[in-house]
């Protein structure tokens, strides 16, 4: 039975016959033309975007080496003077920051980008303008974090910034708030391109791409973007909560007035540890795919593998607190994550046995990319078996926060990420450039790589084992650790020779040619390597098997002459094909948004407004703000407009709609994703509301009358009928007929009905005797306040958005994505503001 209903005999006209009609392919060409001069700021397809994205990430990653080398400069002999106390802890600090938060996880994002349309036969990712939005937003932030460096200003803390020491007690400068709100910020860049991959993955897929067909580089990016919407949350909770601690002074992490310090290591371990494995699978994914390439078969084990990493995303979540032995956790604790860290491993040690007997299997051909896939498989072995070892508490209790754990870090992710990463451009840099990579210099910066990371890494084992404690900036001499060092700083630079001869290798060869690239230069069997350009393949290739190429030898000649679906533009606008969740079955025709200089104005104006509150220029930090909502909107506004067609051919006489609202469009998942990071981000604060309840009780007031708490969770509910009655309303209107302006303003009421519920929530609890400045139940109690709040403007913004569109005659039924989107926003923060709304007048002190 078909999931959809879509006829599958249809599938036999393709590929189709005959010559095709002239001027398709130009007009296609035309539809998707590249940007020229200063357009290129306002560029959103996935080619530019991707390859900005990369280039970012691997600029970040050279300036973090850089740092890597002045703080082993200074470790390289006993009490050297290289750098100053303070400077080496900015170092350090941000060393670890930028690798982990502007490097690793924006770069597999970027090669996600860049990689997933081609992979899928897709011509876009669904949002190419939140794809722009997100990169800009990851630049600007980025380099002005970045900058904080020169000035002095660069955080000091450590990259996990674990209060007391953060607080302002200890660090009264603004060095803190700059990491706080600008790590905060980008994370939200990140959430920004998951949203964007979830949706790409699950509903652009080419025809007949079902699950079980897909790329396991896919598989791995989709398991990637649900852990960040599931994690990140929690790191940017902690992050405004410790920027609401030094600003105004209220008490999430302070003992004395019913906080907890713990709190913000759960917080951010919660995030910091599935982090590791959400660097890592997308970098398997990558390696899963040239391991097949360079055997010259078909990967061995795939459903295994795809159930590792899906293994891999889920049992991460369960391992945060293994970072925590040494805090005096109870043994029930310590013993269940400790046996989740043992559990973790397994499947990993399934994908790298999955890699091994496809090696083994086929033929290999010692590329440069099968260089850095072998020598990336020993080094994150090495890694994995270390990590077992701390992953039990007598010796974590022995390791914990000695140059053993920065050794055990370091080979995990290099050897996870890094070398994968370095095969992965030699492997695919046939897509957008003109020419090659040399193998002859790949081959000097893969072994260059290799020995240094051992000459480096390795003798840190011993080190941290001989007691050498993390983050100190010098050494007494005498400790038996002077060679150690002395031969880490020298395989520091061995490291930093191959990124060089690399990088000059990369300025050399690289010539951007998106239409016109090397090519297949190892033989894939992917469609990533179909005929491509701006447009990504001239038509969308009915997928019969995991590797089309491989074994359909005329695949690539019939997709370049048009023979499968939308071989030209069938509305004369930018288009994709949206599929099936299972099957890939085609559901309807998606219009994509083109070039805009929206998302870059709006990028800019978020930055700007997080940096201003950093200086605490609230002025023009709300300005800055307004601004980007108002870019924001302004990008959205042409996304929705009504179309003449309301069906159109896609190819082969298969008609399909070209809009469509409910659990078929691509919008209803985007929405529902967002809504997890937002449920995430009140279930984690939540969660800390009860954990300091279960700490300190005994400060916990009683709250206010039962009467008010009832008004609170009446509006709550009446905004919620109100956002569904408006949904029903539009939903009967004649198709095409503008059905007044009763829609919206029952979404108008509805969103006034949360702004009063979170009022009347607020100025009870003042009522009640409660003080945010005072006790830990009070921070936390008015955190999920301002934070209901915060999502009722949101709310109020998208009604009267909404209700400037009705105003325009925009609003016609029985279809209109814009308020199925903002109705079903509207019932989703009433359902947020009744749970949290009841939960802090359920567990009280009363």
């Amino acid at each position: 039975m078909s999931e959809t209903g879509f006829d599958h005999a249809l599938y036999e006209r393709f590929p189709t016959k005959g010559p095709r009609p002239e001027g398709e392919l130009e007009e296609l060409k035309r539809i998707w033309c590249a940007p020229k001069g200063w357009q290129l700021l306002t560029a959103v397809n996935n080619n530019y975007i991707g390859i900005y994205y990369i280039g970012t990430a691997f600029l970040f990653f050279v300036l973090a080496g850089v740092l890597s080398l002045g703080m082993r400069i200074q470790l390289a002999a006993p009490m050297q003077d290289f750098l100053p106390q303070e400077t080496y802890n900015q170092f350090f600090t941000m060393h670890g920051t930028v690798m982990m938060f502007l490097f690793a996880v924006p770069m597999v994002e970027a090669i996600g980008v860049l990689l997933l349309p081609q992979m899928l036969a897709a011509r876009d990712l669904p949002f190419p303008r939140l794809s722009a939005y997100a990169f800009w937003a990851y630049f600007v932030g980025g380099l002005l974090f970045f900058c904080s460096l020169f000035v002095g200003l660069a955080p000091d803390g450590g990259w996990f910034m674990y209060p007391p020491l953060t607080s302002l007690a200890y660090s009264p400068g603004i060095n803190t708030d700059f990491w706080l709100l600008g790590i905060g910020f980008i994370e939200i860049s990140a959430i920004a391109g998951a949203i964007e991959i979830i949706v790409g993955v699950l509903r652009t897929r080419a025809p007949g791409m079902t699950l079980d067909r897909m790329p396991v580089f896919a598989w791995a990016m989709l398991v990637f973007a649900v852990m960040i919407v599931i994690a990140f949350p929690s790191v940017i909770l902690g992050t405004l909560l410790l920027e609401f601690e030094r600003a105004f002074n209220w008490p999430f992490f302070d003992p004395t007035r019913g906080g907890d310090p713990l709190l913000w290591q759960h917080l951010f371990w919660f995030f910091g540890h599935p982090e590791v494995y959400i660097i890592f699978l997308p970098a398997a994914g990558l390696m899963s795919m040239m391991v097949s390439t360079i055997a010259r078969t078909e990967l061995v084990g795939y459903r295994l593998n795809v159930l590792a990493i899906i293994a891999t995303g889920f049992i991460s979540f369960g391992v945060w607190a293994h970072h925590m032995f040494a805090t005096g956790m109870p043994r029930v604790s310590t013993g269940y994550f400790s046996a989740a860290s043992m559990a973790v491993s397994l499947p990993a040690g399934i994908q790298v046995f999955c890699w091994i007997a496809t090696l083994a299997s086929g033929r290999i051909r010692w590329s440069v990319p099968a260089l850095f896939v072998v020598g990336g498989l020993l080094v994150f072995v090495m890694g994995g078996l270390t990590g077992v070892m701390v992953g039990m508490v007598p010796f974590d209790w022995q390791a914990h926060d000695t140059y053993f754990i920065v050794a055990h870090l370091h080979y995990v992710l290099i050897g996870g990420m890094v070398l994968p990463m370095f095969g992965a451009f030699y492997h695919w840099f046939g897509m957008t450039s003109a020419k090659p990579l040399s193998e002859r210099w790949g081959r000097w910066a893969f072994w260059l790589m290799f020995t240094g990371i051992h000459l480096t890494f390795m003798p840190m084992h011993l080190a941290g084992l001989m007691g050498m404690p993390r983050r100190i900036y010098t050494y007494l001499p005498e400790r038996g650790l002077e060679l150690l060092n002395l031969i880490s700083t020298v395989g520091a630079f061995v490291i930093a020779a191959g990124v060089l001869i690399f990088s000059v290798d990369l300025v050399r060869k690289f010539r951007f040619e998106p239409d016109e690239g090397a090519g297949n230069l190892y033989g894939g069997g992917t469609l990533e390597w179909l005929p491509t350009g701006l447009y990504s393949t001239r038509s969308i290739p009915l997928v019969r098997s995991r590797d089309p190429l491989w074994d359909d030898p005329n695949l690539a000649k019939d997709v370049e002459e048009g023979r499968y679906f939308l071989p030209g533009s069938a509305t004369g606008l930018r288009e994709t094909l949206i599929t099936s969740l299972l099957n890939a079955e085609p559901q309807y025709l998606q219009i994509m948004p083109g070039p805009s200089p929206w998302p870059l104005a709006a990028a800019v104006g978020t930055a700007l407004h997080f940096l201003a509150l950093t200086v605490q220029a609230y002025s023009f930090s709300l300005a800055c703000g307004i601004v980007a909502v108002v870019c924001v909107l302004r990008w959205l506004w042409e996304t929705d407009r009504p179309h003449r067609l309301r069906e159109a051919d896609v190819g082969g006489g298969i008609i399909l709609p070209i809009a469509v609202t409910g659990p078929s469009s691509h919008s209803w998942w985007a929405l529902n994703t967002l809504m997890v990071v937002m449920g995430m981000i009140a279930l984690m604060t939540m969660f800390s509301y009860l954990y300091l309840y279960g700490i300190h009780p005994e400060v916990w007031i009683a709250p206010p009358p039962l009467g008010e708490t009832a008004l609170v969770a009446t509006l709550a509910a009446t905004a919620f009928a109100l956002a569904w009655s408006s949904r029903r309303m539009l939903s009967r209107s004649e198709p095409g007929v503008f059905p007044g302006q009763g829609p919206w303003l029952l979404a108008a009421a509805s969103a006034a009905a949360l702004v009063a519920s979170s009022s009347i929530d607020w100025t009870g609890w003042r009522a009640a005797g409660l003080d945010p400045a005072a006790t830990g139940q009070g921070a936390t109690v008015f955190a999920l306040i301002a934070f209901q709040s915060a999502t009722a403007g949101i709310a109020v913004i998208m009604a009267l958005y909404l209700g400037y569109r009705s105003g325009r005659g925009l609003l016609s039924g029985p279809v209109n994505v814009t308020l199925d989107v903002v109705t079903r926003f509207i019932g989703y923060v009433a359902v947020q503001g009744l749970v949290t709304g009841l939960l802090p007048r359920l567990f009280t002190g009363a």
